[in-house]
């Protein structure tokens, strides 16, 4: 029978629920147990996909369409397994199931209620879509305590009395500060967490002890006691220096240990965690390095670009380099000159985003970087971008410009209101709802022969996961390829879709429509980062 884990978090956020999870997610795999990682979010959102990156940071999104949670990135880089529509729910989407049923009549005239019906569908969601998972990893958003978080603490306590102790464990993150006018830990504030959750009917199997000191012995054992626990299971979880050390420090903790040990699973192999190690080695200590500009809208939360952060570096990974970022607000550009803030960087990428602010600013970094043939990475509204500006500039189209901005006289960037996924068309109206209804996930590009791409992919087909509501405009295809020396060198399956863009005339210029950071991975680098890395590490050469 498959074994649930649920983790909560308390005292304060960002505690790192999400990389414990995937951790110990890493680990189990490492020992051959299958494993699924889900998240449990409390707002009340029906998902991420509205909600601005500086607050929320970014959307990730799943092969099957889903706008997620950030966390979901962390649980596929870290275990490899695909992340579905299924793996994440927030109490906004609950709420919508149950009112839905409501006036469908499915309750049949009963009064509906947190408990039983909220309480049920969020139980439904938990042990929905699995297999023969050994292992289901629920991360429950938020802080006990929290009063939106109260269903989802209610639900998991029900669901681990249904199927028994021996196939449940509840852990708990909490923290352990360290006061510097007083000289040491304390572990007060994990005492009342866990005395939060025992209110609630839950009491923890496990403890998560975030510090940026290490716990001695003696105050790990004063926590047991005061948390009715065997001073084995209070772990300490110090921070490391990179996130991807993360797994090997709770190894050398007992983490993955002594969960087997709550579960009396006495026979499972050691974790073969070498290909961890070699990757915390090529991070700590690397033989080149290289400097990437960031030129984007949400600078202000880096983790808006979270999973392009990683995937950079994993480009670096692959290369055996440090990335260095550089963070720079595109609106900048728009009263300064470029060249002081980029003519000593290597390579220089401009990601998605949405709306007019700042677009000027990320068509000068495009300019600069293909009139100084600076490698130049352009994702998704990137790519439009530097579409707009070859037309501007090369194709004589003044005035060209998205239509997601207002009318203009030459509409490069256009809202597509029908395409094709497979064999299913899909509509979009301009002023429909804006949740849900881009063109969202997987899709498939073919690419040109003897183009760039294709060989960075090996590969004349691809999948990759889209997000973005405007396309680049296929009508003006032949002006910017005549004119303007775009390439356009990966197309949908029917031709009308332009998926990348890429110039000859330089060292290394390439756009892409959708977010190949999404696929990236610390033992599986996308290729498309680890050749812009590499590219950069050229340009360093020259600089």
């Amino acid at each position: 029978m498959t074994r649930f884990i649920f983790i909560t978090g308390g005292v304060v956020s960002s505690l790192g629920k999400g990389l414990a999870s995937a951790s110990l997610g890493a680990l189990l795999q490492a020992r051959g147990f299958k494993v699924r990682l889900r998240k449990l979010d409390p707002y009340l959102n029906v998902d991420p996909g509205t909600m601005s990156p500086v607050q929320h940071g970014e959307v990730f999104v799943t092969d099957d369409g889903a706008e997620t949670d950030l966390d979901l990135g962390h649980y596929e880089r870290f275990t490899g397994v695909a992340a579905r529509r299924t793996d994440n729910i927030t109490t906004g989407r609950i709420y919508s199931n149950v009112i839905s049923k409501e006036r469908r009549g499915d309750y049949l005239g009963a009064t509906v209620q947190v408990i039983p019906h909220v309480t049920d569908e969020i139980k439904a969601f938990i042990g929905s879509d699995l297999t023969d998972e050994d292992f289901v990893l629920c991360e429950v958003g938020g802080t006990v305590g929290d009063i939106e978080s109260l269903p989802f603490l209610e639900a998991i306590r029900q669901f681990g009395n249904e199927i028994g102790q021996e196939h449940a464990l509840f852990v708990h993150v909490t923290l352990v500060p360290f006061l510097g006018a007083a000289g040491e830990l304390k572990t007060k504030p994990t005492q009342h967490s866990v005395k939060e959750l025992l209110s609630v009917g839950i009491q923890a199997g496990m403890l998560l002890c975030r510090s940026e000191h290490p716990i001695p012995a003696d105050q790990r054992r004063k926590i047991a006691l005061f948390c009715n626990l065997p001073p084995e299971r209070v772990i300490a979880a110090n921070d490391v220096s990179t996130i991807y050390e993360v797994p090997l420090a709770y190894h050398a903790q007992g983490f993955d240990e002594q969960v087997l040990q709550y579960f009396n699973i006495t026979n499972a192999p050691k974790p073969d965690l070498r290909r961890w190690d070699s990757v915390v080695k090529r991070v700590r200590e690397p033989e080149h390095d290289v400097t990437i500009a960031i030129v984007g809208k949400y600078t202000t939360l880096i983790d808006s670009y979270k999973s392009l952060a990683e995937a950079l570096a994993h480009g670096g990974i692959a290369n055996n380099a440090r990335v260095r970022l550089e963070w720079l607000d595109s609106q900048i550009f728009e009263t300064e000159d470029p060249v002081p803030h980029l003519e000593n960087v290597h390579g220089i990428l401009v990601p998605g985003g949405f709306g007019e602010r700042g677009t000027e600013g990320k068509i000068h970094a495009a300019k600069f970087a293909r009139e100084r043939k600076v490698p130049y990475f352009g994702i998704c509204f990137g790519m439009q971008m530097a579409v707009i500006e070859a037309a501007r500039n090369l194709a004589g189209l003044k005035g060209a410009g998205s239509t997601e901005f207002g009318p203009t006289e030459h509409p490069v960037v256009g809202l597509m209101t029908e395409w094709l996924r497979g064999n299913e068309l899909e509509k979009r109206a301009a002023n429909g709802d804006l949740g849900g209804t881009m063109r969202l996930g997987a899709y498939p590009a073919i690419l040109r022969q003897n183009s760039k791409v294709r060989a960075i992919y090996g590969a004349g087909e691809i999948s990759e996961r889209h997000r973005h509501r405007y396309e680049v405009n296929i009508n003006y295809r032949q002006a910017l390829e005549q004119q303007a020396g775009l390439i356009f060198s990966g197309l949908s399956p029917d031709g009308e879709l332009p998926e990348i863009v890429e110039r000859a005339d330089h060292p290394w210029f390439v756009g892409v429509q959708y977010h190949p950071e999404l696929k990236s991975k610390p033992m599986d680098p996308h290729p498309l980062f680890a050749a812009f890395i590499k590219a950069a590490m050229e340009q360093s050469r020259l600089v």
